[in-house]
């Protein structure tokens, strides 16, 4: 889930122009460290349109969260789409799909962990799109685990969700060549010795 050129949306709407800037800005540089200010001049418009399209800066963090949200949601119906009816086929291709965010050096990890280390106010607009994305990922992993006839799906779940967690942590910390590249093997390793 990388965010989009901001350059490749200058003749879109201004709202879509606004979000296209806020999320390449949020995630090279951080929410709390880009002001609306710098939105609106990446998106070639003013705050009073920014304004009129998000009633906040919040409700902007909130709306670039849910559409990075949704992309994820279409990476997980492209593996089905692959894999119909293969619930262990599309662990694997989970797998590697979440190897090659791992492995993207332009990556810096997943903006929704990001968002949520930056926004620790439960009461923020985002924090609800934040824990219902991380819960709907784990919940996905659990479902494909039950499926395949894994015998703790729930564990096996659990396990994977904090690997890919920790991998990608582990990857900004460290770099490439750490323990994040081992992802693939570890998470292969799991669902072996649950089988």
């Amino acid at each position: 889930m990388s965010a989009p050129s901001i350059q490749a949306t200058r003749q879109a709407p201004p709202r879509e122009r606004i979000l296209a800037a806020a999320s390449a800005l949020f995630y090279r540089h951080g929410i709390r460290a880009v002001g609306v200010e710098a939105i609106a001049e990446a998106a070639g418009t003013n705050k009073m349109t920014l304004y009129r399209h998000f009633s906040s800066k919040d409700e902007l963090v909130a709306e670039y969260l849910r559409r990075l949200a949704a992309e994820s949601d279409a990476v997980w119906q492209e593996i089905e789409r692959k894999h119909p009816g293969k619930p262990a086929a599309q662990l694997d291709a989970w797998i590697e799909s979440m190897a090659g965010h791992i492995a993207d050096t332009n990556e810096r990890g997943c903006a929704l962990a990001n968002a949520a280390i930056e926004l620790p106010e439960k009461d923020h607009p985002a924090r609800p799109v934040i824990e219902a994305f991380k819960k709907g990922q784990r919940d996905k992993l659990a479902a494909l685990a039950r499926a395949a006839g894994l015998a703790q799906p729930e564990l096996v779940a659990d396990e994977l969700f904090l690997l890919l967690e920790g991998a990608r942590v582990s990857t900004q910390s460290v770099g490439h060549g750490g323990p994040g590249c081992s992802f693939v093997r570890m998470s292969r390793a799991i669902i072996a010795n649950d089988a």
